[in-house]
């Protein structure tokens, strides 16, 4: 549980928050209706900037060996990071504030921090404020805007470098960060981004949507940890809900590029599904969003191409390594730069196939295979087989796909612990190709146990705690947060 100091900093940080907030929106309200600019004073003294959180480290107190890989101060300075939404990161933030408290004695204070909120962050879906007549150019002269030589992810790929006199990040993102993709995963799910939940799936099958959905309102009709059902179009289901299929089927989720749907817990220890559908620029799109809610971990359930003539439809791959041939990372993550499998994923996926199997690990083994999973941007390689079989054969591949690297890769690059399973839907180079009834009769087989497996996973992570989250995905000089 959070400590009464931490909850305290949280919730002051969301009072220097709102205040900016109600601020700006007052601000740029009044100059809509009449023209009137703010008094430039009021940018100088910070009237529309993001809370930050400080603390200064001495290093005169060391806590020893520490068991996680993160909450570590490394070397002695000034620490801070400005934060948006404070309410919807309470919990984390308050965990991570704990953590250092509690192993180094620092000081941590809330302030106003330099960096200002862009305008088009505190506008509301439902506001009755016209913009229809303002221009964005002249908007973005008056008010903070959006700078973009301002947003990036250097810190998160190895380029940042401290100016002189500042402080080192806590984070890996800051507030403009977040605020950014905050809005690009409402653009792109169909849902609020405080719904998206610690254990995250994805799928390129909007059949495991169904499947998901279906389990979904299972669970709201019994006592246990779930509370809602929120999908892609703004769709809630609640526990009592009258037809919640059709209202899920009824909803505006083709609207969206990724719909998404969360089984929402209270204390976010729920599961959102993401359906990026295929290709591993939509993959890199949405993990690029994803990675700023901090989850416990995220786990790519779906389809991919048997390479090995001893594999049969329906059989598992449980992905150990991967051969990165989507080129989507290759400008900040070199395809020469080795992406580890996290143990714990690769334990708990494992022992999710057993329990809902039923089968024991040495049955298990003749219908899952472990081993390297390639995949690629090419949605036809088939079409380039004779360039691809040497580099097939040399890397020990076992399935094909276009999703699950960059998935790996993304989550290496953003210390988020990541693994994949994934279903033999055809087997390309061995001449079994899907046709439509074939299809039909390994969807109806395989999506149901499959989804299954992935959901158990999330039942054996929720147990890992911290150490879910390997030392592996942490670099040399890493921010303290998580």
């Amino acid at each position: 549980m959070p400590s009464t100091q931490s909850l305290q900093l949280v919730e002051q940080l969301d009072t220097l928050y709102r205040e900016s907030v109600a601020r700006l929106r007052a601000a740029l309200t009044h100059y809509i209706r009449t023209g009137e600019r703010p008094d430039p004073a009021m940018r100088r003294d910070g009237a529309f900037a993001y809370p930050e959180i400080r603390l200064r480290y001495e290093g005169g107190r060391d806590p020893g060996p520490l068991g996680r890989s993160f909450g570590r101060l490394q070397q002695p300075g000034d620490y801070a990071i400005a934060v948006t939404q404070p309410a919807l990161f309470a919990p984390y933030l308050a965990q991570q504030i704990d953590l250092l408290i509690g192993d180094y004695g620092v000081r941590v204070e809330a302030g106003v921090g330099t960096t200002e909120i862009p305008y088009n962050y505190v506008l509301d879906a439902g506001d009755d404020l016209d913009l229809t007549g303002a221009s964005p150019v002249e908007l973005s002269r008056i008010f903070p805007s959006t700078i973009l030589s301002q947003i990036g992810d250097e810190l998160a790929d190895g380029l940042w470098m401290q100016a002189d006199g500042a402080p080192r990040p806590l984070a890996l993102f800051d507030a403009p960060r977040v605020d950014f993709s905050l809005a690009r995963l409402r653009h792109y799910t169909g849902t609020p981004p405080g719904h998206v939940q610690d254990y995250i799936l994805f799928t390129n099958y909007h059949r495991y949507v169904d499947e998901f959905v279906h389990w979904a309102i299972d669970q709201l009709d019994k006592d246990g940890r779930y509370t809602m059902l929120s999908g892609a179009g703004g769709v809630e289901i609640r526990r009592g809900d009258p037809d919640p299929r059709q209202a899920i089927a009824d909803s505006a989720w083709r609207k969206h590029q990724m719909p998404a749907y969360h089984l929402v817990a209270p204390d976010r220890s729920g599961i959102t599904l993401v359906n990026i559908g295929v290709g591993p620029s939509n993959a890199k799109t949405i993990t690029d969003h994803l990675a700023v809610m901090r989850p416990a971990a995220w786990l790519m359930i779906g389809h991919c191409g048997g390479l090995r003539p001893s594999q049969r439809i329906g059989d598992y791959v449980l992905a150990h390594a991967y051969l990165r041939d989507d080129h989507v990372l290759d400008s900040v993550l070199p395809p020469e730069i080795p992406i580890p499998a996290i143990a714990e994923v690769q334990q708990a996926l494992t022992r999710a196939a057993e329990i809902v199997s039923g089968q024991s690990m040495e049955q298990l083994k003749l219908r899952m295979r472990t081993g390297t999973v390639v995949t690629s941007d090419d949605r036809n390689w088939e079409l380039r087989y004779t360039a691809s079989a040497l580099r097939f054969s040399q890397s020990r591949a076992v399935a094909i796909d276009m999703e699950s690297a960059t998935l790996a890769a993304q989550g290496y690059r953003f210390r988020v612990p990541y693994g994949t399973l994934l279903c033999v839907s055809d087997k390309p180079i061995h001449g079994e190709i899907k046709l439509p009834g074939q299809a039909n009769r390994f969807y109806e087989r395989a999506i149901a146990e499959h989804l299954q497996i992935g959901i158990a996973a999330v039942d054996q992570l929720r147990g890992e705690g911290a150490r879910l989250h390997s030392r592996k995905l942490r670099a040399f000089d890493e921010p303290p947060f998580r």
